[in-house]
């Protein structure tokens, strides 16, 4: 399904400041006005919804033969990913995004992981799959599936990030709706082995000291990759959520390269060639390069850095109710774990620090909440990450001034959504 952003003489709007607005609606991060028992006191007449008999309750549902394998309810049919139709010229060398405003917590489900192809999703035969390492070792070796089955598996969550997330807003609002601005992520449990068990099998020579790691699709994608991150942490899967890896993502192998952008995540991975330099591809030359102010560009800039979005409210999330309410997103980093987020609802005059609920893991999305009551005033909604290291996200003034307004790649920079008195929500920058 293909779908154009809406509102699209809103979502380009630039807001010069953020004067007139002080508290904004915020009651106190902790505070909750109405009760939950005062509000049900109010509703004296009767609810059908809940006086009424519904079909629901006198009928027999469908058995367990018509599900052999579950789906979601027909009521949430509008939580789907969805591409923009007009970025790319073809929908084989293209991206869908996942609905980051419809999902909680920090597991992105299996078939809402957003898609990135060079040449479509090869739909290959396990059984005649292979994983040739070659080169520079004192072995080369070739492993089936059920070879590398048959090896210590491993089990980790990491997020994976497109680096052309936001990509198309470095040069101002653009795309209304955080699946659009930010949907370029997932957050998956993989289980495979790791890439050093592998290395170890075939034996490195001294003198290696880079992979080139190929694809089996009809692009044959491949990326150049230091050995010292090979041999840390990146795992070669063939399991995500618990199931066999999805076509789209990879089936039967790809690799997990934590915390680096994604383009390094080889899908259908069928060759790794050991050298002593790296190989110069086409995706690292002339793309998934960062081209500077002064006509420069950055290479092999792989870590994803410290990054975060409000997914409620957001454009496709407004909110709906005066009163009590949840603000809700997601944080990560590639250098490890998210420390803190901070939520602003002026623009970034005031800042309160969130709550991080649910697990906090290496290279891993976490989940963030701020529970405020909201009068009907004007928001200008924020949220900045600080991981382990000590970065702080930067204010897309801040990237813009070291890196200019020519990349694609390697927006971390910190989103704004204005909320208007009537819910409605946009995507805006504060300049």
């Amino acid at each position: 399904m293909s779908e154009k952003p809406t509102s699209d003489v809103l979502n380009r709007r630039r807001f010069l400041g953020a004067a007139g607005l002080g508290a904004a609606g915020l009651a106190g991060a902790g505070s909750m006005l109405p009760s939950l028992a005062a509000k049900a006191s109010e509703a004296a007449k009767p609810d059908p919804a809940i006086t009424e008999i519904k079909d629901w309750n006198r009928y027999l549902g469908d058995g367990v033969d018509k599900r052999p394998y579950g789906v979601p309810s027909k009521f949430e049919k509008d939580v789907i990913r969805r591409d923009v139709s007009w970025l790319t010229a073809s929908p084989e060398s293209s991206v869908n995004f996942t609905p980051l405003h419809a999902l909680d917590g920090i597991i992105t489900p299996s078939g809402l992981c957003f898609e990135r192809h060079h040449g479509g999703v090869a739909e290959i035969d396990p059984a005649q799959h292979r994983l040739m390492i070659h080169g520079l070792v004192d072995t080369p070796l070739v492993f089936t599936m059920d070879d590398i089955k048959r090896m210590p598996r491993v089990n980790k969550i990491y997020f994976l990030e497109c680096a052309a997330n936001s990509g198309m807003e470095w040069r101002g609002a653009q795309l209304n709706g955080c699946q659009f601005t930010h949907g370029m992520i997932h957050n998956v449990m993989y289980t495979g082995v790791t890439l050093k068990t592998l290395l170890e099998q075939a034996g490195v020579k001294s003198n290696a000291k880079w992979l080139l790691l190929e694809g089996a699709d009809s692009a044959g994608m491949d990326r150049s990759l230091p050995l010292e991150k090979a041999l840390d942490d990146v795992m070669i899967a063939y399991a995500m959520n618990g199931e066999a890896l999805r076509p789209e993502n990879g089936y039967p192998l790809r690799a997990v390269i934590p915390g680096w952008q994604g383009n390094l995540w080889v899908k259908w991975l069928r060759r790794i060639e050991v050298g002593d330099m790296p190989w110069q591809t086409r995706e690292e030359t002339s793309k998934y390069t960062d081209l500077m102010p002064d006509g420069r560009a950055r290479k092999h800039t792989f870590v994803m850095d410290a990054k975060s979005v409000i997914t409620s409210p957001s454009p496709q999330m407004p909110l709906k109710f005066k009163g009590r309410n949840v603000l809700t997103g997601i944080a990560w980093s590639g250098r490890g774990t998210v420390k803190r987020v901070d939520v602003s609802m002026d623009g970034g005059r005031n800042w309160c620090e969130a709550r991080i609920d649910g697990p906090v893991l290496n290279k891993s999305i976490v989940r963030f909440y701020v529970d405020f009551d909201w009068n009907g005033e004007e928001l200008m909604l924020q949220s900045r990450a600080i991981d382990e290291t000590g970065y702080v996200q930067p204010t897309k003034a801040e990237l813009r001034k070291i890196r200019g307004v020519n990349s694609v790649y390697h927006n971390n920079g910190i989103q704004t959504w204005l909320v208007h008195p009537d819910g409605v929500t946009e995507n805006v920058e504060i300049a």
